[in-house]
């Protein structure tokens, strides 16, 4: 009887490490059509690889060799889908820096927030859930330093370089959430865009995140046609890099902190961060730092990203 019993336990260890290589290796085919599920586990994807110590404790306790060695495979996927964003891939500062952030709409602590901003030198800050009232006080803080400005709607953007053009990019939802803004950088053009994609929401009828998706799929028509070369991507997009709902813009656009930060650099929620979904993106520039700052009064921490010409 023990001996069918441990035939079982580790047949269950088996089946169980099996199916978490499965879904991270083959997470792109999991259907969305029920509930969303396939963009909620892409969302969340980095922690499934909490379950492989606890599969690799359970093989070892019956010391069954084709356990362990089942168990052991979802590490070597995970391992090969996310050890190159552990090191620190910093090659220094680069020709400007970029700093995104979703303020909230709720946050009064202006002066702080623009603090922790300031702090990491940026010559572009990238500001998102601005209300009217919070974003008059962004610019009686910045305007000294940041002589050049662009907001419609909820978002903005200000530059130590000058603005020479900007239009609001139509997310068609009756209220500006991303605009385009073309920069001088020291004589090179830039072609910048900040959005604040919709919200997603988990509840009884799963992962709802068709609108977000809708404007996922506009802002990345408006990116397609865009005729600057160097183009950087910036603000909260609700979503991570590897949900295949964003695709329309992240099959065009490389991600900072893949290509030159350290870790996974987790931004929201700011106290507990689970999931980056602040983003700086780009094309045609070289991505040469990247990093999440200091937690500010926000729910969701700020990001920054440094580019060479």
């Amino acid at each position: 009887m023990a001996k069918t019993g441990g035939k079982i336990y580790s047949g269950v260890v088996i089946a169980l490490s099996l199916l978490l290589a499965a879904i991270l290796l083959l997470h792109r085919f999991i259907p969305n059509r029920w509930y969303n599920l396939g963009s909620l586990i892409e969302t969340f994807l980095p922690w499934f690889g909490l379950g492989v110590p606890v599969l690799i404790v359970l093989a070892a306790v019956r010391r069954r060799p084709f356990a362990i060695v089942c168990a052991l495979l979802p590490a070597l996927v995970w391992f090969q889908m996310y050890a190159g964003l552990i090191p620190d891939k910093h090659d220094g500062e680069g020709d400007f820096r970029v700093v995104a952030h979703n303020v909230n709409a709720e946050n009064t602590d202006t002066e702080a927030t623009a603090a922790t901003l300031l702090a990491a030198e940026p010559d572009v800050i990238v500001l998102v859930e601005l209300t009217e009232e919070q974003r008059i006080a962004w610019g009686d803080a910045l305007a000294e330093r940041y002589p050049y400005s662009v907001a419609y709607g909820t978002v903005a953007l200000w530059s130590v370089y000058p603005v020479t053009d900007s239009n609001e990019v139509d997310l068609n939802l009756g209220w500006a959430r991303a605009f385009r803004a073309a920069v001088d950088i020291d004589g090179e053009p830039v072609a910048f865009y900040v959005a604040h994609l919709l919200s997603v929401r988990v509840n009884s009828e799963g992962f709802t995140s068709e609108q977000r998706n809708e404007t996922a799929e506009l802002l990345g028509e408006a990116i397609a046609d865009e005729e600057l070369d160097r183009v950087v991507l910036a603000g909260d997009l609700n979503g991570t890099v590897q949900d295949r709902s964003l695709a329309p813009i992240t099959y065009q656009l490389e991600s900072a902190q893949a290509s030159a930060g350290k870790g996974f650099g987790f931004t929201w929620p700011a106290d507990t961060p689970l999931a980056r979904i602040d983003q700086v993106l780009y094309r045609g520039l070289d991505a040469t730092g990247s990093g999440v700052l200091d937690a500010t009064a926000s729910d969701h921490r700020p990001v920054s990203a440094d580019f060479a010409f």
